[in-house]
């Protein structure tokens, strides 16, 4: 888990891992240059269970930065995402891990998430059971924060790509990675994870998150020698989302 800036939600993501119906993991905790009380709630949470490591950037580096810095400390067969205002759900890990047990073909799984919000769940996510090529266009891959990889698959292609370009847009990068190389992942069908979705969240999506949008779209594009007209599609969608009134992408993103 990359932490920034969740000093009020972070105890209840924790508290929903040490729910789970299955235990033998450790959690690898790096802050990321909060200015909220980020680090010291972590430390407070750290120093009652004995499998939390707790790192910290000296400053603020970017969540492609900071899981690069927890995965330097991963020595499991497995490595489970998860951000520090989200929630998942009991039997995630149980589920994830026996797909990954039962399915050596596959590199990677993740499934739909449940979106909330200050007022409550307001829409359950779809996903596509074993993406290809075209999907990735879409962003209709995997949901970064409730996915399980083989450790190995991180290192085949040396973690995240650290680029001011794919901030926010690393998990993308990420897939499009370890297709290169061959690997390949899994949708589980059922919401093993609830992603905390308000108005703050919502503050995240600025130009330059729709400017890496862009970018990656077009990098996906190339990638995978896409036909013509998704070239323009890259360019003009992530540049409509931007202009767009927020009240109207907060209607359009709840229905979709």
């Amino acid at each position: 888990m990359g932490i920034y800036n969740c000093a009020s939600t972070l105890v209840e993501a924790l508290d929903s891992l040490y729910a789970q119906t299955y235990q033998d993991f450790k959690i690898i905790l790096c802050e990321d240059g909060s200015t909220d009380d980020t680090f010291e709630v972590a430390q407070q949470y750290a120093s009652r269970h004995d499998n939390i490591v707790l790192i910290r950037n000296d400053k603020n580096m970017g969540l492609n930065y900071t899981l690069n810095r927890c995965l330097e400390l991963v020595d499991t067969e497995y490595v489970a995402r998860m951000d520090g205002d989200d929630i998942s759900l009991p039997t995630r890990f149980e589920k994830e891990i026996a797909f990954l047990d039962n399915h050596p073909e596959y590199a990677l799984v993740s499934c739909p998430m449940i979106y909330f919000d200050e007022h409550g769940d307001f829409r359950t996510g779809k996903a596509t059971p074993e993406p290809i090529k075209e999907n990735f266009i879409h962003g209709e891959t995997f949901c970064h924060a409730p996915v399980m990889i083989r450790r190995v698959a991180y290192t085949a292609v040396e973690g995240y790509t650290v680029s001011k370009y794919l901030l926010r847009l690393e998990d993308q990068h990420l897939w499009l990675k370890l297709y290169q190389q061959g690997m390949k992942g899994y949708n589980l069908q059922e919401p093993l994870y609830k992603m905390r979705d308000d108005r703050n969240a919502l503050r995240r999506r600025d130009f330059k998150t729709r400017r890496n949008e862009a970018y990656m779209r077009l990098l996906i594009c190339r990638t995978f020698n896409l036909p013509w007209w998704h070239y323009p599609e890259s360019i003009v969608v992530p540049f409509i989302k931007w202009v767009m009134p927020r009240s109207l992408y907060k209607r359009i993103h709840r229905l979709n």
